[in-house]
């Protein structure tokens, strides 16, 4: 096992979907044999777009559903530390530190917090939001990671991060690694609606934990060439999410490119083309809900995975914090102002 690390991680909004999957769930997969990974549950971002009551009373729910996507698609928690960042408090003072390092210019131009807002419905921006991508910095240099895999939207996240560790290194001394980005090769999954990505909040995704019903359903209701109204009429493949998800999902590229070539030509209709999708799909599906059935049923299990990484990532985090603050001096001042409070008790 390599020294490296990396992080990534999700908001706690609920179970996640295919856009997640091959966006960044598949990497992480993929290098948890390779790295000391980090798997964050970001319920502090969360708050930046869903601040409610009721929105912070379900994070304990949501953090077990997603987390149980996560076992589900193969991560193992013997390899990898999935924690809770909200209880892991030395990222709170991180942040701060962070905070002084960039300027509100700077945030203004990292492109999808305008998004974040809109999506959220908020007619301003909130400081929090604004601040995102420094807390972000925060739980990236946490575990002091090299990679972290992200989706597209979040790559300009991550070069924040790069150039905060680089001034601080810079101002303070070497401390931080100067993290790589990973960018899924599916970087951004569009919704089964063909308007935008996959997303929960649009109510246009397929979940992994979705049944072969649901499936069935949502592929069915999907967008496709509004301009064939008939299937003797010639359609378009490309931009086509129906045929976006058969690249990436069905195996069998023979038929796929047979369903291509048929489709140009007006020799194929829309419930063929779907009806194998929704196959593909399913098969692909099944072994992750087989495994999420599976750790269901171990009562208080994956409560248990997500307080163990987080007391493994609360002593990682303490080193952390206080390596900075001996770089920065913070440390050494308070010793010398406690010290010299001591001797003067001890005088009186």
């Amino acid at each position: 096992m390599t020294e490296k690390r990396m992080l990534t991680g999700d908001r706690p909004t609920g179970k996640l979907h295919l856009g997640h999957y091959v966006g960044s769930l598949a990497n992480r997969v993929k290098l948890q044999d390779a790295y000391h990974c980090y798997f964050i549950i970001a319920d502090l971002h969360m708050l930046t777009t869903k601040p409610s009551k009721e929105d912070v009373e379900n994070i304990a729910l949501n953090a077990r559903e997603m987390v149980l996507d996560y076992l589900a698609c193969g991560i193992d928690p013997e390899k990898s530390v999935i924690y809770l960042q909200s209880a892991v408090h030395e990222v709170y003072e991180m942040n701060l530190f962070f905070e002084m390092l960039v300027t509100v210019p700077r945030l203004q131009r990292v492109p999808s917090l305008k998004e974040m807002a809109k999506s959220a419905h908020l007619n301003e921006m909130p400081l929090g939001l604004l601040g995102y991508p420094v807390l972000q910095a925060a739980d990236i240099l946490m575990p002091r990671a090299h990679l972290v895999p992200v989706g597209k939207d979040n790559e300009a996240h991550v070069e924040l991060t790069r150039e905060i560790a680089r001034r601080f290194n810079s101002m303070y001394g070497e401390v931080f690694p100067v993290p790589d980005v990973m960018v899924g090769e599916v970087p951004s999954l569009v919704g089964t609606d063909g308007n935008a990505k996959m997303s929960k909040s649009l109510g246009n995704a397929i979940y992994l934990s979705d049944d072969v019903k649901t499936v069935e359903k949502k592929v069915r209701g999907m967008y496709t060439d509004p301009k064939r109204v008939r299937a003797d009429i010639p359609g378009t493949v490309e931009g086509n999410p129906v045929f976006i998800y058969h690249d990436i999902f069905n195996p069998d590229k023979e038929e796929v490119e047979d369903l291509k070539t048929r489709y140009r030509k007006g020799k194929v209709g829309d419930v063929e083309v779907k009806d194998k999708l929704t196959r593909a799909i399913n098969n692909f599906l099944d072994p992750i809900r087989d495994r999420r059935q599976e750790y269901e049923k171990r009562s208080g299990y994956v409560d248990e995975v997500i307080f163990d990484g987080t007391m493994k990532m609360r002593k990682e985090a303490e080193q952390t914090l206080s390596a900075m603050k001996k770089a920065m001096g913070l440390s050494g001042a308070w010793n010398k102002i406690s010290r010299k409070a001591e001797k003067a008790r001890k005088k009186r």
